[in-house]
């Protein structure tokens, strides 16, 4: 067991290695994507500054008030940063290897088609999102703790559980965005899904508070429930930043937990049933 992990460890190191090199050889273009990616962030920042302005919360007795919704801001770009370096762009491409007949030599590696399919590539300057959060988290705790009316500081228990279920949310979106890409071999070149991918993962930026009444009530249950992407931001971000106590939050962490293999379960059925129904480029 070790041996085979340690294998996909080397493949995937190779993998990254690789990316990188190829990434240096236009440093031009990747200094721009960085500058492209923390133009938006910075964009994002002002909106909400300039939001907050006007407001102390987002919601109603939400408790997300300035620090805490950028803690909240700050986990959305760790998770989703991840997602778009180590398996956006080769979700993006997995069409373009059915049209071409790449997929009939990824079928012959050695070694797990889903794992090669999902990790060929890494995108290095999306990662400048996730420094982007670092400093956004890191100035939004100072301000926790230094504020004159309730000062916060996260305990070490909350920190922890906050990385794991920071892991369980890109567990989930890759999850997702792995069903989706494997259509590709039912429904041939599907870009228009990965519009579809924008649409609901947007969802997931927001608290969840703000759906939980009214005509909100259909979307809480939709994407807590069957599309779990409410999960993946507001389960961490609510146990580091704590906005309220809410007698929820006990369930809703373990159902994160139970969505997260839920979901890794049902993109690797999708898969393998999609596969079954590939013919090769070349029958």
């Amino acid at each position: 067991m070790l041996t085979e992990l340690n294998r996909y460890k080397r493949v995937f190191l190779t993998f990254a290695q690789n990316s990188l090199v190829r990434d240096m050889t236009f440093r031009t273009n990747f200094v721009i994507e960085i500058v492209s990616s923390l133009g938006w962030t910075l964009m994002n920042v002002g909106f909400y500054y300039l939001i907050f302005e006007h407001t102390k919360s987002i919601g109603a007795d939400t408790g997300w008030d300035r620090e805490k919704f950028f803690l909240f801001l700050a986990t959305t770009w760790f998770i989703n940063s991840l997602v778009q370096a180590f398996f956006m762009p080769n979700a993006e491409e997995f069409s373009e290897l059915i049209r071409t007949g790449g997929l009939d030599f990824a079928l012959l590696k050695p070694i797990d088609t889903q794992f090669l399919i999902s990790f060929r590539r890494v995108s290095w300057s999306s990662l400048a999102n996730f420094g982007a959060g670092l400093i956004i988290a890191g100035v939004s705790l100072y301000e926790l703790a230094t504020r004159e009316v309730d000062p916060y500081v996260p305990s070490f228990s909350s920190v922890v559980l906050y990385v794991v279920f920071c892991g369980c949310g890109v567990v989930i979106m890759y999850s997702l965005m792995i069903c989706l890409s494997a259509t590709s071999i039912w429904l041939g070149r599907n870009q228009t899904l990965y519009n579809f991918w924008f649409y609901i993962t947007n969802f997931s930026r927001y608290p969840m508070e703000i759906y939980n009444r009214g005509w909100g009530q259909p979307l809480y249950g939709l994407f807590t429930f069957v599309i779990p992407v409410l999960v993946v931001v507001n389960v961490p971000a609510r146990l580091l930043a704590r906005p309220v106590e809410n007698p929820t939050d006990g369930w809703l962490v373990w159902w994160a937990l139970a969505a997260t293999v839920l979901s890794i379960a049902a993109s690797r059925w999708v898969f393998r049933t999609a596969l079954r129904s590939y013919r090769s480029a070349s029958s």
